[in-house]
């Protein structure tokens, strides 16, 4: 098969070279760490411990009291010094903080659970479940609801987002060399739960190693299959993804199960494999710690929990005036105002920004030149959504589909007068789906 893509799109710097050539390094064990109890789209985990409890590696700490949640453990064995409401890298959440005692003493349900070829689908879909697994590319949405889709949905492909798209990001692309078994172990398991027999890995072009690598390891396989992409943002968005794979098109407001796609990333699918084998729940993930303010860029294995100082200290610290922190990637992560606040799950990155870097123009008056209509992956009009947004005009925002609104930033991006596209869309969409909540 040959490159697929999709229409429209952009195609930033990759400035992934400082890192895409430096194998996974585990981080040092942190001291303290502060965990938060939502680390995921949905409802927040009730807490299981208080101040003064002894708890280990893997141990329940929250745990999930609706089905759109994830319970959350203990990244270290030690004392929990408090519960309560801290910083977090999306805002004030209740958190379990805990002392670490060094010892990393492994909880006593942590051994393994069998294997794929003896657990049934719904064995599989409950340890995924217990383990926390949520969506690592970034969204944070719970594996196990993903994987429930209703009766009317009939899935009959997986697809596994291996694209990495976001520049200066590369902890996708060293797993998929360092753990291209795991992750198809993991996307076997997934097969297994929502019963498929066809499977895509996508991967983009500027990782020939990884497509090789991932290549080497479904060789064996049968219905999964690893398909090279055209290296273009936003290539790893789920609709964008879908239809460079399947050629199929997710309707307005809908979700990849009304076309019969589960998508899901490589990440997520080395941390089932993970649980299933060793029985340790999603509790450490890779994170790239990059950009011109650090002095040594890694990709690093860290605990979630671990505040960003310390993960900046172990990579040389700062180099110099520090502009901007951002987790994940530039064009859809989130900046930070500071370092004292833990990763999570969904810390795929932290990328450290000189002033230079991090500086933008002023914005200037629309010129109506299209061009974020033209490269738009949604098929919207950003000027038209972001000028009444501006206005406070959200229901006429509405009415041009801001819904439909990846928050890829390619608008923003492209945009020549440096219009701030993405911020006001993102504040339409928070007000459309206030008003809905509040009416309904």
């Amino acid at each position: 098969m040959g490159l697929l893509s999709f229409r429209g799109g952009v195609h930033p710097p990759h400035f992934k070279e400082p890192t895409s050539r430096h194998a996974i390094e585990k981080a040092d064990q942190p001291k303290i760490v502060t965990i938060p109890l939502s680390q995921h789209i949905g409802a927040p985990c009730e807490p299981l411990v208080k101040p003064g409890d002894e708890v280990k590696v893997g141990q329940k700490i929250g745990e999930a009291t609706s089905f759109v949640s994830a319970p959350v453990h203990s990244s270290v064995s030690g004392k929990v010094k408090g519960v309560k409401k801290s910083l977090t890298p999306s805002g004030e959440a209740l958190c379990v903080i805990i002392e670490s005692d060094g010892l990393d003493s492994v909880h006593e349900n942590v051994i393994p659970k069998g294997n794929i070829e003896t657990l049934s689908g719904e064995e599989i879909k409950n340890i995924i479940k217990e383990a926390g697994i949520v969506g690592m590319g970034g969204a944070g949405f719970p594996t196990h609801v993903k994987l429930s889709p209703p009766p009317e949905n009939k899935i009959d492909t997986i697809i596994l987002n291996g694209a990495e798209c976001e520049p200066y990001l590369t902890a996708d692309h060293r797993l998929m060399l360092e753990k291209s078994g795991d992750i198809v172990y993991g996307l076997k398991a997934m097969m297994k739960v929502v019963n498929v027999d066809k499977a895509y890995i996508g991967i983009e072009d500027n990782k020939p190693d990884a497509i090789k690598a991932m290549e080497e390891a479904v060789k064996n396989e049968k219905g999964i299959e690893v398909v090279g992409l055209h290296t273009k943002y936003p290539q790893g968005a789920e609709k964008q993804l879908i239809y460079a794979c399947t050629k199929r098109e997710v309707p307005s407001g809908g979700l990849p199960m009304a076309v019969g796609v589960v998508v899901n990333n490589v990440g997520t699918a080395a941390a089932i494999a993970d649980a299933i084998k060793t029985g340790m729940p999603l509790i450490e993930r890779i994170c790239t710690v990059t950009g011109k303010g650090v002095k040594e860029p890694k990709n690093l294995l860290i605990k979630v929990g671990t505040s960003f100082k310390d993960i900046i200290e172990q990579c040389g610290g700062y180099s110099g005036n520090v502009g901007k922190i951002i987790m994940g990637g530039p064009m859809m992560g989130l900046a930070q105002h500071t370092d004292e606040i833990p990763a999570v799950k969904t810390t795929s990155g932290i990328l450290v920004f000189t002033p230079d870097e991090a500086s933008l123009p002023k914005p200037k008056n629309c010129i109506k030149c299209g061009k974020c209509v033209e490269i738009c992956p949604a098929y919207l009009q950003p000027l038209y959504i972001s000028a009444y947004s501006l206005n406070n005009m959200f229901e006429t925002s509405e009415k041009y589909n801001a819904l439909d609104c990846i928050e890829c930033g390619s608008c923003s991006f492209i945009c020549p007068s440096k219009r701030p596209l993405l911020q006001s869309i993102r504040v339409a969409k928070r007000e459309i789906i206030a008003k809905k909540r509040k009416t309904k």
